[in-house]
Formats: structure tokens, C-alpha cells, sequence
């Protein structure tokens, strides 16, 4: 690697504005811990000033030796018209004792004059003023200059002076925020050009989603001479979100050659994305370039084709590459082609011209009839190749299962789940409630089977959809379930079919569970081997 970007990542503090997202200390804890071992330069972990909770992060973070990262405490300027060393905000900022701290201040005319309401003179001493004494207590200085891109169009001579007060002040970095992310790629790097021209200083580059060209803003930052690039893991952010480190770190580091994170823990992309985004509790969007579940998925049958013959026609990088991995989707588009390698995926040493190859095609097409869709349910597509080809063994047997609806008064459940299941002649019985019967058959369901394989108490549905298959037959209509699952660090989609929205759910649920439990059953396998 000839040249070496800093990654700072601000998930746990800029990411945490974005809207449904509310960690807590331990979340914070664990994407913090997730991060440094990924390898970023700088995690900042919030504001001390805002909050109790990042408060008690920072006190716990004191106990914590990271390896890789830095851990940045982020707050404002002084407040106008009062001294620096009597300003809550920066003494609590220093309460952390954190070995680098991000100081945002105003670079915006308008928003000096409008906003803050103070004078132009009084935010540049507001800036020095503030750099100076967290240089004199020995810290790293990142300097965030809020709207300064809006703020250079409007003002450019302004604006140079705000980043010059916190220059001559000793910070180590500006930082150029784009902060209601309105810049066009162009912009973003003729502006950057001009202020590393001027300061021989690091440059960095802060970019928001709004015009969705974040990743790109950054990218044409780094091309422009910056050496710093904020941003979050999967985007998440105030409004439209942060520009995105998972898409950044890989386009960087593999097509530009540029070190952003150790190059051996590459490969833990994917999985750290996944990792994050089930601490956050949201979904990953699967058609995240380099970590979605879509990022090397193909369908079509020419390209699927041309992939088999040389990966490079239809995928500009090897997934494993970042940690993911190649898909071939089930459709009516795929192809013979598709099935056969899916099947030797299981089993080797099948012969696609072979009796087993030719029941499992005709399986297939029966499903399909029946309204059954395996594109994005490849699980259980896996579970019926296995079932025909003599692979599979159920681990569990349903005895029997009950169903009440109610009307909630105080609990807020809708629904009552009694089930009764039996692994190797041992039976158990369980019951649970949930937000409407699935939930419930779904809670009750693992609630039973945990007795028997404890590794189920980490895996939960993210997604659920129904869809009518034959709507011109109305309530006597087909429905198709898909349900997907995660146990944190992988993914998977399960389909059922029937006429009854409850058994279609059962089906997907209960393949979605064996499929759990068969790769647990060939890792233990591997292990052994």
C-alpha cells in the first residue's frame, strides 16, 4: 500500500441521530469493541456533555485497551461570551479522558449570525480559544468545520478563516463537513483542492447522504488530497445518513490501493457490517455494494454462466475478498444450470445426467406449481436437494400445536403459542405469546427446542412477508411466506406455500429452524475432522 487513509468512524455518535436507532451502553460497547478490532484509526463515542449514557460509556471505556483504535470524545466550541476552562461542555469532554477529542465549531456566515448569534469575530476566538486548551492538555485535536462547504459558497474568505484560527491554534486535522449533504462530487473536490493547498495540514472529509453522493463525495475528498474520512458502517445517519464506511474501506482499499485498515482483516467486512447491524437492530439493506446479501448474487442465465466460466465477466471483485460470498438465485430466468451447480454445492460427485439429478429437477418444478418461489429462499431449496437426496435427518418432531388469538388489555400480545415437540423420544412442552400468531408460534417454537440445542437462543426473524399468490380466488387463495433469520452473524431465507397464511408460516418457520441446526451439525463435523 503506497498511501494510508485514517478511518473515523462516528456510528456510535453521528449514526445514533438516525432516525429509529437508540443504543445503549452496552451496544455502544460492542460496536465499539466490533470496530477497533476491524481496524478503524478513530471511534468516536459521543458526547459527554449530551447525555448520561455516553457519560457511562466513556467511564466504562476507561478499563478497555483497544488495539487499533483511537477513542474520541465530540463536542462544540466554547459558547459564546464565556471563558474556556468555565465551560461545562469542554470540561466534560475532558472528563473522558479520551487521547484524541472532535471540536466542531461554525464556518457558515449565516449560521455564525443566525444560528449561534454571536459575531464573526467572536466564533473565530470561540475556535482558537477551544483547540488551544485541549492542546495544552496534551490531546489530538480533529476539527470539524460544520457546513463548511456551504458555508465556503457562500463566504469561501470566511470560511478559510475559521479553519486558520484552528490551525494557528495547533489542531491536527480539518475536517471539511458537508453537513447537510448538498455538494456535488465536483464541488467536494475543487473545494478540498483549494483548502489543502492552503493548509499544510491533515485534510479530512465529513459527508451526509442527502443528495445521495456521500461515498462519492468522500472518494473524490481522497482524490483531491484528503487523508481523513468520517463516516458510519452501513450509512446510518441523521436524515438520510453518513456517508458509508463498509462501501468506502473496500472501494479504497481494493480498487485505489490505499491502506485503510490492516489489509488481513478485509475479509472480516461483511461479517462486522452484519455484526453492527444486528446491534443496531436494523436490517442491513441487501444491495449494500461489497456486504449485502445481493452484492454477488446473479440470476440471470447468461450471466450466471459467464460468472461460472470467469468470475471477473459479471463481478468486479472476488467476495471473499471482503468476507462475502457468491450467490446464484433461483428463477425461471437461472436456468439447468443453476440447479446442477447448487445440487454438486451438496453433493460433488453427482452426475448431472443421473436419475437423483433428474427427480430433483422434477421436485423442483412440482414446488414451483404449487406456488413455491426459491429465489431468495435458497435455505430451503438446500433442505428439499438433502431430503431428496437421502441427506437429511429432522431434528425435531411436532406433536402438536395450539393457536389463541385475544384481544390485549394490559400485555400487548395478540397471540398464544402451545407447542409440544420431541427430539430422540424426549418430549417438551412450552407455550409463549407474541405480536400476532406467527410471533408467537415462532417464540414458543424455539422456547421448546433451546432445551435440546442451546445455539437457538441467538437467532431471531428480521423479515417476514406474505404474499397472495392466486388473489382471483380471494379468501381461498394460496399465499407464499418468506421468512428471514439471522443468529448475528449470518443470514438465511426460508419459504412456505398454503392455503392457510398459518401453515405457509409453520413451514417457512420450521425449515428456517432445520437449517439453523444442520449447519451447526456440520460445523461440529468440520471441527472434528
Amino acid at each position: 500500500m503506497l498511501q494510508k487513509v485514517d478511518i473515523f468512524d462516528t456510528t456510535l455518535r453521528d449514526g445514533a441521530q438516525a432516525e429509529g436507532i437508540s443504543f445503549s451502553v452496552e451496544d455502544k460497547l460492542k460496536i465499539a469493541k466490533a470496530l477497533d478490532k476491524l481496524g478503524v484509526a478513530y471511534i468516536e463515542g459521543g458526547n459527554p456533555f449530551s447525555n448520561p449514557k455516553d457519560l457511562e460509556f466513556f467511564e466504562r471505556t476507561k478499563s478497555i485497551k483497544f488495539e487499533n483504535a483511537k477513542l474520541v470524545a465530540f463536542g462544540s466550541t466554547r459558547r459564546r461570551d464565556i471563558a474556556v476552562d468555565q465551560d461545562k461542555n469542554i470540561l466534560s469532554m475532558l472528563s473522558a479522558q479520551t487521547p484524541a477529542v472532535a471540536i466542531f465549531g461554525k464556518s457558515w456566515d449565516f449560521h455564525v449570525e443566525k444560528i449561534i448569534r454571536t459575531s464573526l469575530e467572536e466564533n473565530l476566538r470561540m475556535i482558537k480559544e477551544t483547540v488551544a486548551f485541549f492542546k495544552e492538555k496534551g490531546k489530538e485535536i480533529i476539527y470539524d468545520a460544520e457546513h463548511f462547504f456551504d458555508g465556503y459558497k457562500a463566504n469561501p474568505g470566511y470560511a478559510m478563516k475559521t479553519l486558520e484560527a484552528a490551525f494557528e491554534a495547533g489542531a491536527d486535522c480539518l475536517v471539511l463537513c458537508d453537513t447537510n449533504g448538498a455538494c456535488f462530487p465536483q464541488e467536494v473536490y475543487d473545494i478540498v483542492k483549494a483548502v489543502k493547498k492552503a493548509f499544510d495540514v491533515k485534510i479530512g472529509i465529513h459527508a451526509h447522504n442527502d443528495c445521495g453522493m456521500a461515498v462519492a463525495n468522500s472518494i473524490m475528498a481522497f482524490g483531491a488530497g484528503a487523508e481523513h474520512i468520517q463516516g458510519t458502517f452501513t450509512g446510518i445517519g441523521e436524515r438520510c445518513g453518513n456517508a458509508n464506511l463498509s462501501t468506502i474501506i473496500p472501494n479504497l482499499q481494493l480498487k485505489k490501493k490505499v491502506s485503510c485498515i490492516p489489509e488481513e482483516n478485509l475479509k472480516s467486512l461483511t461479517f462486522t457490517a452484519r455484526k453492527i447491524s444486528e446491534i443496531a437492530n436494523v436490517t442491513l439493506n441487501e444491495r449494500d455494494p461489497y456486504v449485502g446479501n445481493s452484492a454477488f448474487a446473479h440470476k440471470g442465465g447468461m450471466h450466471i454462466d459467464g460468472v461460472c466460466k470467469d468470475s471477473s465477466s459479471f463481478e468486479h471483485i472476488d467476495p471473499n475478498l471482503v468476507g462475502n460470498k457468491r450467490r446464484f438465485l433461483m428463477s425461471e430466468v437461472a436456468g439447468r444450470k443453476t440447479i446442477l451447480e447448487k445440487i454438486k454445492a451438496i453433493n460433488p460427485a453427482i452426475d448431472k445426467d443421473s436419475m437423483e439429478t433428474e427427480n430433483i429437477i422434477q421436485k423442483l418444478k412440482e414446488l414451483e406449481h404449487e406456488g413455491y418461489q426459491f429465489e431468495g429462499a435458497e435455505s430451503s431449496f438446500e433442505l428439499i436437494v438433502r431430503k431428496q437426496l437421502g441427506k437429511y435427518k429432522p431434528f425435531f418432531e411436532l406433536e402438536k400445536f395450539q393457536l389463541m388469538t385475544e384481544q390485549p388489555i394490559t400485555s400487548g400480545a395478540s397471540a398464544s403459542a402451545l407447542i409440544k415437540v420431541a427430539v430422540d423420544g424426549k418430549s417438551e412442552i412450552t407455550a409463549a405469546e407474541g405480536q400476532g400468531p406467527v410471533h408467537a408460534l415462532d417464540k414458543a417454537l424455539r422456547k421448546a427446542l433451546e432445551v435440546f440445542y442451546p445455539e437457538l437462543k441467538d437467532v431471531h426473524l428480521t423479515d417476514f412477508k406474505v404474499r397472495v399468490i392466486d388473489s382471483n380466488k380471494a379468501t381461498a387463495a394460496k399465499v407464499r411466506v418468506l421468512i428471514e433469520s439471522t443468529d448475528g452473524e449470518t443470514v438465511w431465507t426460508t419459504v412456505g406455500v398454503s392455503t392457510d397464511i398459518i401453515e405457509a408460516s409453520w413451514i417457512a418457520l420450521v425449515d428456517s429452524i432445520e437449517y439453523k441446526l444442520l449447519k451447526e451439525l456440520e460445523k461440529k463435523i468440520e471441527v472434528y475432522l
